[in-house]
C-alpha cells in the first residue's frame, strides 16, 4: 500500500530540474495525484500505452523499451521518493506501468488481455507474493519500489500464460 508524508497543506517545490523531471517521470505525468487508488489509476492510465507497446515490430526492440523504461523508472522512483520523503509514496506510479508492462509481456493485445491483465496485476500488486514482498520491505529506494511491481508484473505475465493457453484470453 502506498503511503505519503503527512500533508502541509502546499505541495513541495522541486529542489532541481532533475527533481521535477524525477517527480514528473515518477507520477507519470501527474496521474500519481489522483485522490484515492493511486496505483489503480496508474495502472488504468498504463493500458493505452501497454497496447503502444505492441505496436513496436519486434519484440526484442519491445524489450528494449521496457528494458529502458524500467531502468527510468529506478532512477525516477529514487529520486521522488527523496522529494515527497516516502520511498514508495502515492504520487509515484511508474512503477505500476514498469510491472504492468512486464505483465502483458508479448501478448497480442485485445480487450480481454487489458482486463485480465489489469486486474490479475492489481491482485499481485496489492498482495505481494515473494520477491515483491521482499523488495517491497527490504529496499526503501527506487529499486525496492520499482522491483515489486516488476516482480508482481512477472506473477502476472505467468498468469495470463495460464489463461492465454487456456483459451480464456482469445489469443
Amino acid at each position: 500500500m502506498k503511503t505519503t508524508p503527512i500533508e502541509t497543506g502546499a505541495a513541495a517545490v522541486p529542489k532541481s530540474p532533475s527533481d521535477a523531471v524525477a517527480v514528473t517521470w515518477a507520477s507519470c505525468f501527474g496521474a500519481g495525484y489522483f485522490p484515492v487508488a493511486s496505483g489503480t489509476f496508474g495502472t488504468l492510465v498504463a493500458l493505452p500505452f501497454a497496447y503502444l507497446l505492441t505496436l513496436l515490430p519486434s519484440k526484442a526492440l519491445w524489450a528494449l523499451v521496457v528494458a529502458v523504461y524500467v531502468a527510468i523508472t529506478v532512477w525516477a522512483a529514487h529520486r521522488a521518493g527523496k522529494h515527497y520523503g516516502v520511498a514508495d509514496a502515492r504520487q509515484i506510479v511508474a512503477d505500476e506501468w514498469a510491472g504492468f508492462f512486464v505483465a502483458v509481456a508479448f501478448l497480442p493485445w485485445n480487450w480481454k488481455v487489458a482486463v485480465a491483465g489489469f486486474f490479475v496485476f492489481r491482485f499481485f500488486d496489492v498482495f505481494k507474493p515473494w520477491p515483491a514482498n521482499f523488495f517491497d520491505r527490504r529496499l526503501k529506494n527506487g529499486f525496492g519500489v520499482t522491483f515489486d511491481d516488476v516482480a508482481a508484473g512477472l506473477w502476472t505475465r505467468a498468469v495470463m500464460e495460464v489463461l492465454a493457453r487456456l483459451g480464456y484470453l482469445g489469443v
